[in-house]
């Protein structure tokens, strides 16, 4: 039986960089997506509406780790087997569009009825007035929220390591098998997953008072 050194520390720097890697590409892929949904559920079309209304509907309605499940082993049932992380990758791209969406959608129609008027009576286009006047003024109040989902996000990818993706939280499951020492394993995976979260929080805190 090995006993937890350097090594295994090691081992588990390594994998949160996969970690990382993940929150990233779920985090660009929220963040491009979710505006197109904000967008679409503002817009005056009804079909539009109703369309990422049920997008976000489903994605906020169902459990992530379903979601996850759902692309890992139920697309395979339609011949379109994805790795685990491609898979991974898909889902909470998925997951974070939805509630991106869903946050900048309350901070957009959170702007004052007269902001909309003033643009459209300087003649600006619909999306001339969303770029210029309501897009910036929704940025400032949505930071707070879209930071707390991101902090979670970042938590959430400790479910892919279910389907076999080996981030932190699996290298720590795999690390605590050979040493049988789980308390001090998962004592430096919580450590490791704090190190990422907690300056996150202080740069929006800090990006939220300069923007104040």
């Amino acid at each position: 039986m090995r006993t937890f050194g350097p090594i295994e520390l090691l081992f588990l720097i390594k994998a949160l960089r996969w970690t990382v890697a993940l929150f990233v590409i779920a985090f660009v892929s929220g963040c491009a997506g979710g505006l197109v949904i904000a967008i679409l559920r503002i817009s005056p079309y009804r079909t539009l509406r109703a369309t990422a209304a049920g997008f976000i509907e489903l994605f906020q309605g169902t459990p992530m780790l379903l979601q996850l499940f759902v692309a890992y082993y139920g697309l395979g049932l339609v011949g379109l087997q994805l790795d685990a992380w491609t898979a991974s990758a898909l889902a909470l791209g998925l997951h974070s569009m939805a509630y991106l969406g869903e946050i900048w959608r309350g901070s957009i129609q959170a702007i004052p009825t007269g902001q909309w008027e003033g643009g459209r009576a300087l003649s600006l286009s619909y999306l001339q007035l969303l770029r210029l006047v309501v897009l910036p003024q929704a940025m400032r109040s949505s930071i707070a929220p879209s930071v707390g989902f991101l902090v979670s996000l970042i938590k959430g990818t400790s479910v892919t390591a279910l389907i076999g993706f080996v981030e932190v939280t699996r290298a720590g499951v795999l690390v605590a098998n050979v040493t049988l020492e789980p308390f001090r394993v998962f004592t430096v995976v919580s450590i490791l997953y704090l190190c990422l979260c907690w300056p996150l929080s202080i740069a929006s805190r800090r990006l939220e008072k300069r923007l104040t």
